[in-house]
């Protein structure tokens, strides 16, 4: 085998390592998006669970997130949630209905619609007073 036949069949290896199509993506958010979810539930529980310890510093805390950067955190998590969710309905009917692994790719790009057709308006409601009070503005 010549040199240039070896370069040419040789795989390159630049940008990432993974090179799956857009439903292994889809895969790799749904962990991640899974993940987050249970540890601001986990977060949810300890901060929730202070009240009964010290209602004073229960009280401490919310008030700390009532800040810009938490409120830009919570849509994030919305956004998160609904991937999520929305992600677990196609996985349930790709598993469950017998043309879903047919479909699955428009499912997905379905999801993606659907989840930005929900969050832009959900981010614009969320951040409409954390910017109003941060740029001034009626309230």
């Amino acid at each position: 085998m010549s040199a240039e036949a070896a370069e040419v069949s040789r795989p390159s290896r630049r940008g990432t390592l993974y090179r799956g199509d857009p439903g292994m993506w889809s895969w790799v958010a749904h962990r991640i998006t899974g993940v987050l979810t249970f540890f601001f539930l986990f977060a949810h529980v300890l901060d929730t669970a202070l009240v009964r310890v010290s209602p004073q510093a229960y009280n401490e805390i919310i008030e700390t997130y009532k800040t810009p950067l938490v409120n830009l955190l919570e849509v994030g998590l919305v956004g998160a949630v609904l991937y999520h969710a929305l992600n677990g309905i196609r996985v349930m009917l790709v598993d469950f209905w017998a043309k879903g692994p047919r479909y699955q790719r428009q499912m997905l790009w379905g999801i993606l619609v659907v989840w930005l057709l929900v969050m832009i308006p959900g981010a614009y409601f969320m951040l409409v007073r954390t910017v109003s009070d941060m740029f001034g503005g009626a309230s």
